[in-house]
């Protein structure tokens, strides 16, 4: 599966769950895929992983949150090789529950820089990059938080979720003329070890969920890569500024 049409990919938060996927599949689809991280141990046997199926892959470790970091390393990536075609912002997370009454300052700026900030970060340093790449796009990751405001002591996350709708839709106003193309996808409820906790604490909690989903089941990883190879793709070149939401109806459940 060498990289037939020389295109690259960098997805951040890869070395798990929904990234590794998005990772797998853009290497299927032809990308040398650069995956990021903040576990090495994790990013060294997935980028084994990768390449025993024939994907070029490399790994950059870093944090997301961190600016210069982040800058740095986008900016290696895109001298190695000249240009950068897709970010996929995938990094992010809950960062824990807290309800705002008890909330501390630091716990709102982790989850607003984990979320948020990470999705600028990347995204300027990415963009000189992009513009030397063919049909360039950026895929950041919204939720259906970002909609309903999240669940009890999800609020903060929901926040930050609405601001990455938001900055999708500015960033594509950017770039466009640029031929740069942003969009988000909006994934439900994915089974991925993001749920582990509920799920082995929980179980009736976590079983409930899927009555809230149309289809009346958990999405799986692979359906949210599978979008987001769509999203990369010639296939979506008049697509910018959207967000697709995979999550089988969820919220429209009866």
């Amino acid at each position: 599966m060498s990289n037939l049409n020389g295109k690259v990919a960098v997805i951040t938060g890869a070395t798990g769950g929904i990234g590794f996927e998005v990772a797998k599949r853009l290497g299927k689809d032809g990308y040398t895929v650069v995956l990021n991280g903040i576990d090495d141990e994790a990013g060294a046997k997935r980028v084994e992983e990768l390449t025993a199926e024939g994907i070029t892959a490399e790994y950059y470790g870093f944090d997301v949150t961190k600016d210069e970091l982040v800058t740095e390393n986008i900016t290696k990536i895109g001298e190695k090789y000249g240009k950068i075609d897709l970010l996929v912002n995938n990094a992010g997370g809950l960062g824990g529950r807290s309800r705002f009454e008890e909330m501390t300052t630091e716990f709102y700026r982790f989850v607003m820089a984990l979320n948020l900030d990470s999705t600028f970060f990347a995204s300027r340093a990415a963009i000189p990059f992009l513009k030397k790449g063919t049909n360039a796009s950026i895929i950041n990751y919204t939720s259906i938080a970002g909609w309903n405001a999240g669940g009890p002591g999800a609020g903060i996350y929901g926040t930050s979720k609405a601001g990455v709708h938001a900055i999708t839709r500015a960033l594509a106003k950017d770039l466009a003329e640029y031929g740069i193309r942003v969009n988000a996808v909006s994934p439900g409820t994915i089974d991925t070890p993001f749920h582990t906790e509920i799920k082995s604490t929980k179980p009736e909690v976590f079983a409930s969920w899927k009555n809230n989903i149309l289809l009346g089941r958990l999405g799986q990883p692979q359906e949210v890569a599978s979008v987001i190879s769509f999203l990369a793709s010639d296939d979506a070149a008049f697509l910018t500024a959207e967000t697709i939401q995979v999550g089988g109806g969820q919220g429209l459940g009866i």
